[in-house]
């Protein structure tokens, strides 16, 4: 085991902000052997089983200048589908720098306990048949196939070390997850010390397995995300469509994954870049995409006027962009066979960071008009009809919503969730393509 390079001191400070290793949520036992080393041979289609969009996090979700070298980062994510052999994708998507890791490890987490691994399990990845790896700056790295059996909706730990990070990596700062940093090479340990906890993740980009069916990818912003969702619970509404999907012998086997970034927009970047620029890669580039449900709009509509009144033209114009962006998406999803589901802008009246008007109402009634249409997508889920208040319907109903009036409680994405009809979910009239990078 290396030296712990970081001074424990430093993290000891981190650690006493942050709360220690508390029960999981919704943490699913596997068995405690250890995978076998073989690599079998690559027979069957790889599918999507867990995935974030990735970005750069802004300075408040970056990792502490403390934790940048010499440093164990040990994540869990949640899987929607499972299978014999899987492979991990490394992210330096947004890296300035090559990316080095010095290795990289998977393990079942240990029941009950956030942040621990059941030790028989760990298993070391290699990429290209190395232990470690060096990602160039703005490319992605996908391990070897590992034998390591996953079942559906459990839960898989990552951990990797590396040893000097010159720049902050990319991640995913809605993680709503625990992740966990400690000093020095602590890969196999089965709970860290010191460590810190950030619920952001960070250079891990997807999970894939070989022989499911094939994967949905839930393309929008923090409403998809899961804002106001439980930390460590997976009860954003595209989990709960995992479990509906698993809970179905006709959809079994089919992944979801979810590609939400808080504060999403279809034609402008926020937080992360906007829903146009990123579809290649956050739809087309993962592997066996076959559906799409399509979220996105409630940004643009409210940041038009988060700072000043606009006059009708630029309302207009807003909604005539918006649709267009709209069409884009539908039209290259279904050049690559893949269909695509829209979702229903749901409403944000009394949100007081948009503080929005009757003009930002009528600008969501006219792009839900438009998602409505015949022939306009595939399919229409109408989350706004089910979840606004029938006696003010530009308000969500109480029931359904967090407390800020535009993200939906846990019982509200449950309810996205049981709209979805998975007839949508028919097996598709043609392989979908192979991921593709552009």
């Amino acid at each position: 085991m290396r030296r712990l390079g970081i001074a424990a001191a430093l993290f000891a400070v981190l650690v006493s902000a942050h709360v220690a290793a508390a029960p999981a949520h919704g943490v699913v036992a596997g068995a405690a052997h250890a995978p076998g080393p073989a690599r079998p041979a690559q027979t069957l289609g790889w599918i999507g089983t867990w995935s974030a969009a990735q970005q750069l996090p802004e300075p408040s979700n970056q990792l502490p200048a403390e934790a940048l070298q010499d440093t164990t980062l040990r994540q869990t994510v949640h899987l929607s589908v499972g299978g014999p052999v899987i492979r991990v994708r490394i992210s330096n998507a947004y890296g300035t720098a090559p990316l080095h890791l010095t290795a990289v490890h998977i393990a079942r987490p240990m029941p009950g306990v956030l942040g621990a691994i059941v030790p028989q399990s760990d298993a070391a990845l290699t990429f290209a048949g190395q232990a470690d790896v060096t990602v160039p700056a703005g490319a992605d790295f996908l391990s070897d196939p590992l034998a390591f059996p996953v079942a559906p909706l459990s839960d898989l730990t990552i951990t990797l070390h590396y040893d000097r990070l010159d720049f902050q990596p990319t991640g995913h700062p809605g993680a709503r997850a625990a992740t966990f940093l400690a000093p020095g090479d602590q890969l196999t340990a089965a709970t860290l010390a010191p460590y810190a906890m950030l619920e952001h993740w960070y250079m891990v980009e997807a999970v894939e397995v070989q022989g499911a069916r094939g994967a949905v990818v839930a393309l929008g912003d923090s409403i998809t995300d899961g804002r106001g969702s439980i930390p460590n619970a997976n009860n954003r509404w595209p989990d709960d469509l995992a479990r509906r999907l698993q809970a179905d012998p006709a959809t079994r086997g089919i992944g979801v994954l979810n590609m939400g970034i808080g504060g999403n927009r279809m034609l402008l970047d926020g937080l992360g870049p906007n829903a146009l620029a990123r579809f290649d890669r956050d739809v087309l580039s993962q592997n066996g995409v076959h559906w799409l449900i399509l979220l996105e709009g409630v940004n643009d509509i409210g940041m038009l006027t988060r700072d000043a009144a606009a006059p009708m033209p630029d309302h207009e114009a807003l909604v005539a962009r918006a649709i267009a962006a709209y069409r884009q998406i539908v039209q290259r999803a279904r050049d690559h066979g893949i269909k695509v589901m829209a979702g229903t802008v749901m409403p944000f009246m009394g949100f007081t960071y948009y503080h929005p008007a009757a003009a930002n109402e009528a600008d969501r009634q006219a792009l839900n008009a438009w998602i409505r249409g015949t022939g306009n997508a595939d399919a229409v889920v109408d989350f706004d009809a089910a979840l606004r208040d029938p006696a003010a319907p530009d308000h969500l109903l109480p029931a359904f919503d967090s407390g800020d009036h535009i993200h939906p409680s846990v019982e509200g994405y449950k309810a996205m969730a049981e709209l979805i009809p998975l007839a949508f979910f028919a097996p598709p009239a043609r392989p979908a393509p192979r991921g593709k990078r552009k």
